[in-house]
Parts: C-alpha cells; sequence; structure tokens
C-alpha cells in the first residue's frame, strides 16, 4: 500500500513500499524516515555510509541524513512524516521529534525487532491503512495518534536495547537533550561549556553521564555533528573549503581543514575526491552476497 496525506498547515505524512521510485520523497529535506525491511534484505547508505539491513531491523532517520537506497532483495516499509504533522506543537520529550528514536545516539538508531514486536508494529500499519480510507474531518488527527503510537512502540525498543530503566532514565533524557542542543547549535558552539551551561549541568557532570551510559565523550558529540555535516557538504554540495569552514563557524580554512584531517585522516579535498572509489569497492564486496534486485 501507499498512501500520502498532505494538510492545509504542510503537513505531510506518507506510507509507502516504493520510496526508491518516489523522487519528490527522496528530495525532501523535511521529512524524518523510519526504513524497516519486512523480508530478506536492504542496502542503502546514510550519509554516504553503507548500512546493510536485514529482515526486521528498522533505522530512523532525520530530516538532515542523506538516504539513498542501493539494492532490494525482498520488501521494505517506509513510514515519512514531517515537523509540521507531528511536531506542530514543539513539544521536547521523549516521543516528538526531538525523542529518543531521533536524537539518542551520534549514530543512526538501528533496532532489531522480535517476533513479538514486528507483529505489533504490524498491527499499527494495518490501522493506519484502515483510518487511511476515511475520509472525514477527523482522519488527519486519527493518523497523528497512529504514528505516535508507532513512535512510542518504537521508542520502548530502542529502551530496552540500551536498557534504560527508571534509573538511566533521567540520565538518558539528559543526553537526548544534548544532542538536540548539539544540533541546534554546533555551528556556533564548540565547546562543552556552553551546552552544560543550556542545561544547568557542569561540564563534569555531562562527562560523568556519558561515561555511565557507555557514549562517546560530550565533546567527541560536538566533534562527530561538525564532521557529520562538513562530509554532508562536501558530498552534497559543490562549496568549497572555504565556504564550508565559513558556514561551519571556523576562523579560516585552514583551521577547518586541521579539524578534518584529525577526525577523518584525510583533507576535505582528498575525502571529496575518494568517495566514489570506496563506494565502489562497497558495492564490488557485497553484490556478492546479495545481487542487485529490480528496482
Amino acid at each position: 500500500m501507499d498512501y500520502q496525506l498532505n494538510t492545509r498547515l504542510n503537513g505531510n505524512i506518507v506510507l509507502t513500499h516504493r520510496f526508491h521510485e518516489r523522487k519528490p520523497l527522496q528530495h525532501d529535506k523535511t521529512l524524518y524516515k523510519f526504513i524497516w525491511v519486512q523480508s530478506g534484505s536492504l542496502m542503502v547508505e546514510v550519509d554516504h555510509i553503507p548500512m546493510y539491513l536485514m529482515k526486521d531491523e528498522i533505522v530512523t532517520l532525520t530530516p538532515l541524513h542523506h538516504l539513498e537506497v542501493k539494492q532490494i532483495e525482498g520488501e521494505y516499509l517506509t513510514f515519512l512524516f514531517n515537523s509540521n504533522f507531528y511536531c506542530i506543537f514543539g513539544h521536547d520529550n521523549e516521543v516528538s521529534c526531538n525523542g529518543f528514536l531521533f536524537y539518542g545516539s551520534s549514530n543512526v538508531m538501528r533496532l532489531k525487532l522480535s517476533r513479538e514486536e514486528t507483529s505489533n508494529l504490524y498491527d499499527i500499519v494495518r490501522i493506519f491503512c484502515q483510518e487511511s480510507a476515511i475520509h472525514d474531518n477527523l482522519q488527519e488527527e486519527m493518523l497523528r495518534i497512529v504514528l505516535k503510537r508507532f513512535i512510542i512502540t518504537c521508542t520502548r525498543i530502542a529502551r530496552q536495547k540500551f536498557q534504560v530503566g527508571k534509573e538511566k532514565g533521567k540520565a538518558f533524557d539528559i543526553i537526548r537533550q544534548y544532542y538536540v542542543l548539539v544540533d541546534q547549535n554546533f555551528k556556533e558552539k564548540k565547546q562543552v561549556q556552553d551546552y552544560a551551561d543550556m542545561l544547568h549541568k557542569s561540564p563534569k557532570t555531562l562527562s560523568n553521564i556519558f561515561s555511565t551510559c557507555k557514549l562517546p565523550s560530550p565533546l567527541r558529540v560536538i566533534h562527530e555533528r561538525v564532521e557529520a555535516e562538513a562530509k554532508r557538504l562536501l558530498l552534497y554540495s559543490n562549496k568549497s573549503s572555504k565556504e564550508i569552514a565559513d558556514i561551519l563557524g571556523f576562523e579560516d580554512q585552514s583551521s577547518f581543514s586541521r579539524f578534518f584531517k584529525n577526525m577523518t585522516g584525510e583533507s576535505p579535498v582528498q575525502y571529496r575526491n575518494s568517495v566514489e572509489g570506496k563506494n565502489g569497492q562497497f558495492i564490488r564486496r557485497y553484490c556478492y552476497f546479495a545481487p542487485m534486485g529490480k528496482p
């Protein structure tokens, strides 16, 4: 089933098995995404980093992530929505657009579903499909409720994966808020102290929280966010290193180049020129395990 609803307030929600065929969705930079492999396997690239997904795996992506579907061997479902549809109240909690699924880690959230969890998500999708056929003035709100149920269910799965109980709950909420603040301010603020002040914590307290939860240090989180944005600009724009340095708030091109080489081992120019070759090596490597299916 493919379904899309556009609201009067520019809200957008989509359920599709054909994301790889729908160019407007691929080019829409406002969409949050759930990618759920329902059978077989799926090869994707997220910010040019390869991911090989198997049956009953789900990944969650923010509008900032660049997604490309490379290889399909089976079926997958994509559940997409924008902030105007779901985050219209600007709320900041665990099941919002700023929630744990999208800002709980520096890495892409990747979940492996149990049989029971898979069944629960199928039930929610079935309800969504039923509601999509009812065209009345309550449909939009009902679809929003169903989406929230899907997000809550996935959040519970993620909390279990990370063993987030009551004791760790508060710590992970601080971590989530930290990731959100870094995402909003990393171009201007690159010191842990800046974010500690916003969270009313000391830098040492933040470091202890991240260490207890076995996560990268708060400073590393900032650096990885800057690195990720630099890579996106190098790969998906024609901007020069000097322009990227300005965008990311570096004093000059030299300081940006030093930072990038310390993080990646390559200069910005070397990284931009080497990506195509690395991508080709990955495709050749995985074609042995999963030959290219029909798009």
